[in-house]
């Protein structure tokens, strides 16, 4: 792993970060719907960050897209060792919804299945976070708090609650949310009911570098570059809270 890795994808996740706060900038003066605005954010992102990869990734990567899945993934990621696994706008509703800040761009590297190389950008807020940054210490921990989504909060995230005596959080985005850990915002994400490699290959990448945990629920490994990239659950948690969150969930 160079440091090429990992300033590549922090430079193509601030790139394609800028384009979008830009577009949904001229889009809303210019009276879009919500639809066109996800559309557009999602197709503008998505073509830049394929012709960046194109143009600077390794000889013999490849790359998986959530936008780009129908057309462009023919089975050639499969058999290379490294994996380019990329959502460029995750969190469409909340980039729909003007003065939203929910929501992010996630480029990630994965090497034999593992997320070791990422970036997570929150454009809106105008910061990112990756693995090319030195480690982030996180403030002290209170009451936990554990995030969960606006629309669908999972029957884990009581449970975990319960057992840690914490408070729920509402958001957007998986990687808004995974980030608000390392931004002392919340302390612990559970997630059930669906999600691809895309919505969290990025954002664990940067939460393993800073010292998180990040398992499935069951505790077991998170692996990517699987021929179904229907990754279901996961938790995202403070060191120091894993082991009573697991437990709570019958790991």
């Amino acid at each position: 792993m160079s440091d090429t890795d990992h300033a590549l994808a922090k430079r193509l996740a601030v790139a394609a970060g800028d384009l979008l706060v830009g577009l949904r900038d001229q889009m809303v003066a210019d009276g879009a719907d919500p639809k066109e605005l996800k559309d557009e954010g999602d197709r503008r992102a998505n073509d830049l960050l394929l012709a960046e990869l194109d143009a600077h990734m390794a000889p013999g990567d490849a790359v998986l897209s959530e936008e780009a899945r129908a057309t462009h993934d023919d089975g050639v990621r499969l058999g290379a060792s490294r994996v380019w696994i990329i959502d460029p706008l995750d969190g469409t509703r909340e980039f729909s919804e003007p003065g939203r800040s929910d929501w992010a761009v996630h480029v990630a590297l994965c090497v034999d299945g593992a997320p070791i190389c990422g970036a997570v950008a929150l454009p809106a807020l105008g910061t990112v976070l990756s693995t090319a940054d030195p480690v982030l210490e996180l403030s002290r921990i209170g009451q936990p708090r554990i995030v969960v989504s606006r629309t669908r909060p999972p029957a884990e995230a009581e449970t975990v609650r319960a057992a840690l005596d914490g408070v729920l959080v509402e958001m957007g985005s998986a990687g808004a949310k995974t980030m608000a850990i390392l931004r002392g915002e919340v302390d612990c994400y559970p997630h059930s009911g669906g999600q691809y490699e895309w919505d969290s290959a990025a954002p664990v990448a940067v939460a393993l570098h800073h010292g998180l945990h990040a398992s499935r629920l069951d505790g077991s490994p998170l692996v990517y570059n699987r021929a179904d990239p229907y990754l279901p659950d996961l938790l995202v948690c403070r060191a120091e809270l894993a082991e009573r969150s697991l437990a709570a969930l019958g790991s």
